[in-house]
């Protein structure tokens, strides 16, 4: 049924809700809830795995999962708590036949002894496995980053996939990055820090979705603010398909 909401609204403030400058973080829900309809996002588990936000809500009427990243936890990274979240999130949306939309700003799975110790890459596994095997209908924003395998766990088959102008995506985030694949010329510089500072401002310039927009890896780069009037003219086409995935539903092995 449609909703109270005008599913063509948009709203001024995700024109500027992502910051010019990749070092500031910004407000995930906030973004989330000038998309959805006003007051319909419940979140589910914010304290566990808070890198990762799942909840539920409604576009133009029509019940959605809602997956996102909050940058201000570990820069939105999946840890071993968040993947299992992601898990348990994606299988429950298939459960009850919920279409996922996922706003996206995931920098990679989280790195070092804690995150070895607690099975981090084991658990993200499974997450990213969910993910390719869901089907029900998914649509992916790309907020900000999406890196490394962890970026795969918010994509289903098949994805409807929009991206805003402050995308960025890659193998492995910039600075971490250049400091692996250049550490050995950074160490030899005679000033180290200007050196991996003068690579970073190098491949930064090279961060711009538009050259993906360009070889059809998105299917629209948009202005942020039509991102709910896109969103909710896909949710609408999809109600056919979600009868024909009416019935018990059941998951193959995960790691």
């Amino acid at each position: 049924a449609d909703g109270d909401d005008d599913p063509e609204r948009r709203d001024d403030y995700l024109a500027g809700a992502v910051p010019a400058s990749r070092r500031r973080a910004f407000d995930m829900r906030k973004i989330a809830a000038a998309i959805v309809d006003r007051d319909s996002f419940f979140e589910m588990g914010r304290t566990y795995g808070p890198g990762q936000i799942t909840g539920l809500a409604r576009l133009d009427g029509r019940p959605v999962g809602l997956f996102a990243n909050d940058c201000r936890y570990y820069a939105g990274a999946m840890t071993a708590q968040g993947a299992q979240k992601v898990r348990r999130f994606i299988e429950f949306c298939e459960t009850f036949h919920l279409p996922i939309v996922a706003l996206v700003d995931e920098p990679g799975f989280m790195i070092g002894l804690e995150a070895e110790a607690a099975g981090t890459i084991r658990y993200g596994t499974a997450a990213v496995l969910a993910a390719a095997n869901c089907r029900v209908p998914w649509a992916s924003v790309i907020v900000r980053k999406v890196y490394g395998v962890a970026g795969a766990a918010h994509f289903g088959p098949g994805a409807f996939v929009l991206s805003w102008p402050s995308a960025e995506t890659g193998a492995l985030p910039l600075e971490g990055g250049v400091a692996v694949a250049f550490g050995r010329e950074i160490a030899a510089a005679p000033d180290p820090e200007a050196r991996r500072a003068e690579l970073e401002a190098a491949f930064a310039e090279r961060l711009s979705p538009f050259p993906r927009a360009e070889q059809f890896a998105v299917h629209d780069l948009i202005d942020p603010r039509d991102t709910r009037p896109r969103l909710c003219r896909w949710v609408r086409l999809l109600e056919p398909q979600l009868k024909g995935l009416l019935g018990p539903v059941g998951f193959s092995y995960r790691p």
